[in-house]
C-alpha cells in the first residue's frame, strides 16, 4: 500500500566538527538522504560549530507498507557533513543517522510529539567521534487533501537568504543576548604568535572575536554580543585557535583549543526584585 510524505528536515546546527583545512577549521555542509532523495544546506565559511538554521523540505516522498508500520518504525535518514573545497570535491567529514517523527493524516498536530524537539545526535567518521549534529526531522503523510492539509511552516523569515528556509518558530531555539567577555593574560613556550578566538561562527547574528595579536598583549580583554539559546544544554563550544602570522598575511596553525561547555562561566545578574525584598525585610 503506498503512502505518500511530505519530510521536513530541521537542521539548526553543528559542534565539534573535524578540522578539514590546514588552518585548524572547516567550511561545512550537510547533506540529507531519505529514500531516493537527497539535499545539502548552505556551506558555511571557517567554522567548527556551524549554525545552518535552515529547513530542508522533501515534497512527494513515496513510502510501501501498512500506515502503522510507517508511523513505529520509519526508514532511517542519512545525514553526512562534508568540507567544501574551492578545488577538488568536497571532503567527507562525518556521518549520522536519524528516525523522524512520524504524523500520520488522521492525526493531530501537537504537543507533546509535535512540533519536534531538536535533539543532538553524534557524528561519526570512521570509528571516531567526529562532533555532534544539533537537528530535528519529521515525517508527514499527505492525506485526501493534498498538501493543504498539512501544518503550516510558521516563520521567520529572512529576506537576505533568498529561498533558504530558516528552521521554524516553536523549533528552532528561543534566543537571548549573551556579552561574552574574554581575558587573555598571554601564552608561554611559543614565538610570536597570534590567539584567534572566533566565537560561534554561524549567521549574520553572531560576531566573531577579533585575534589578540601578541603573546602577552598589553590589552588582554575582548568582548563581543551574541544571540545564544537561553537552554545552555544548546550553547556551542568556544573555540581558541593559535596561529603564526607570516608575510603577507599569511597564517599557519600553531595550535587550537576548544573550551566545550561555557557553563560554568556564566554570570546572572542578582534579583533586583528580591535584593529589594530582603533588604525591606
Amino acid at each position: 500500500e503506498k503512502q505518500v510524505f511530505q519530510l521536513r528536515a530541521h537542521m539548526y546546527q553543528a559542534r565539534s566538527l573535524f578540522a578539514a583545512d590546514s588552518s585548524g577549521l572547516s567550511d561545512p555542509f550537510a547533506r540529507v538522504f531519505f529514500i531516493s532523495q537527497s539535499q545539502c544546506t548552505e556551506v558555511l565559511n571557517e567554522t567548527l560549530c556551524p549554525t545552518w538554521d535552515q529547513l530542508l523540505v522533501f515534497d512527494n516522498v513515496e513510502l510501501y507498507g501498512e500506515a502503522h508500520e510507517m508511523r513505529d518504525d520509519p526508514p532511517i535518514i542519512v545525514i553526512e557533513i562534508y568540507d567544501q573545497d574551492t578545488v577538488g570535491k568536497a571532503d567527507f567529514m562525518g556521518r549520522t543517522f536519524a528516525k523522524p517523527v512520524v504524523k500520520m493524516s488522521d492525526e493531530q498536530y501537537c504537543p507533546p510529539r509535535f512540533p519536534p524537539q531538536l535533539e543532538y545526535y553524534q557524528i561519526y567518521r570512521g570509528n571516531a567521534t567526529a562532533g555532534d549534529l544539533l537537528a530535528a526531522f519529521e515525517l508527514l503523510q499527505i492525506g485526501p487533501g493534498g498538501k493543504s492539509d498539512l501544518p503550516p511552516i510558521d516563520g521567520p523569515t529572512d529576506m537576505d537568504r533568498g529561498p533558504i528556509l530558516p528552521v521554524p518558530v516553536g523549533i528552532r531555539p528561543v534566543l537571548s543576548r549573551y556579552r561574552v567577555e574574554v581575558t587573555n593574560v598571554g601564552h608561554c613556550h611559543s614565538r610570536s604568535h597570534s590567539q584567534s578566538l572566533p566565537l560561534f561562527p554561524a549567521r549574520s547574528h553572531s560576531q566573531p572575536l577579533l585575534p589578540f595579536p601578541t603573546p602577552n598583549p598589553a590589552s588582554p580583554w575582548l568582548c563581543a554580543s551574541q544571540d545564544l539559546p537561553e537552554n545552555e544544554l544548546l550553547h556551542p563550544p568556544l573555540n581558541i585557535r593559535v596561529v603564526d602570522c607570516r608575510a603577507f598575511g599569511r597564517y599557519t596553525l600553531v595550535g587550537s583549543h576548544t573550551v566545550s561547555s561555557l557553563r560554568r562561566f556564566i554570570y546572572r545578574p542578582p534579583d533586583r526584585k528580591a535584593q529589594l525584598w530582603n533588604m525591606a525585610g
